[in-house]
């Protein structure tokens, strides 16, 4: 699994990816986190505010900071 955190870097993206961790490693699963900056590269997801969360290429949430239990969640539904 490949997930994606769109963004500059802000802090709500530092709490997205923190977020996103905590999350993975409470459900045991294995995935790659990447981090996407580059506001070109953003803009080819169609995403207007960030912090964008993207797994496996697609857009799960965006202009949001998602809680742990929120981001479980959508991992769930996405296995």
């Amino acid at each position: 699994m490949i997930i994606k955190i769109l963004g500059s870097g802000c802090q709500n993206c530092v709490a997205l990816t923190e977020n996103t961790k905590a999350a993975i490693k409470k459900m045991g699963i294995e995935a790659e986190i990447i981090k996407v900056t580059d506001f070109k590269d953003i803009m080819t997801y169609g995403v207007m505010s960030t912090p964008a969360l993207v797994i496996d290429e697609k857009v799960v949430s965006f202009g949001k900071v998602l809680k742990p239990k929120d981001i479980e969640n959508i991992l769930a539904k996405a296995r």
